[in-house]
């Protein structure tokens, strides 16, 4: 199926570049200049990937990022400026996926494009429905449907932390280092810091502990990397 991408950007010149180069790779595109509209828009009908500014007026790209991920996975790539590194930051522990700064080049973006897409296929896994399902004690990650609960209550996880948390509980009991979950959860077209695993790791467990404020599965073993616990 062709992927629906929505570009959110006040800069009408970007949106048209933009728009032509993805439609000439395939994609269907849904372009905004408003951050309000364009959430209006995504919570009728959800799109596969969005690509949002960061400075944007009446709502910017960092408050439309923080409504939408109240109920929406959807994968996001922020554009940022050079010098808002921690605008970037900031983006990601609010759970957007990647980012590229301003002025950026259209094949790259492509090119993460395509590979956050593949990352959202890796996320479904393969093989039957009872292989795609993991089961740790309280935990249930229903890959084919991107679907995870916590004893019985659904979390909303994004592509990144759900690849993320899939790996630390495949493997319960073993430290996973950041590089390994940097290998399970992006492309290697992709570069990321520690920083960056380390703030969705955060991320996840915020969004557990507001479940469950007993939530402790995930370990951290300073210096090594992550942990699941054994169920």
């Amino acid at each position: 199926m062709t992927a629906t991408i929505a570009l959110v950007d006040d800069d009408r010149n970007i949106l048209t570049s933009v728009t032509m180069a993805l439609e000439a790779e395939g994609y269907k595109i849904r372009s905004y200049t408003d951050g309000a509209e364009a959430l209006r828009a995504l919570q009728q009908k959800p799109a596969d990937l969005v690509v949002l500014d960061i400075k944007m007026p009446r709502m910017d790209g960092m408050e439309m990022l923080s409504r939408l991920r109240r109920d929406s996975a959807v994968p996001v790539i922020l554009l940022t400026s050079k010098d808002e590194e921690i605008d970037e930051v900031l983006g990601l522990k609010m759970g957007a996926d990647d980012y590229m700064r301003k002025p950026f080049s259209q094949r790259l973006l492509i090119e993460r494009i395509k590979a956050l897409l593949r990352r959202t296929e890796l996320s479904a896994g393969g093989g039957s429905n009872e292989e795609k399902t993991l089961v740790r004690g309280n935990l249930v990650l229903d890959a084919s449907r991107h679907y995870c609960t916590w004893k019985g209550q659904s979390v909303t996880l994004t592509v990144t932390e759900f690849l993320i948390l899939q790996a630390l509980a495949q493997r319960h009991g073993h430290v996973k280092s950041r590089d390994s979950l940097m290998d399970a959860a992006y492309d290697n077209e992709t570069y990321v810091d520690d920083r960056t695993i380390d703030s969705h790791v955060k991320r996840i467990r915020k969004k557990f502990k507001a479940l469950d404020q007993e939530f402790e599965e995930i370990e951290t073993l300073y210096g090594v990397g992550y942990r699941y616990k054994e169920p």
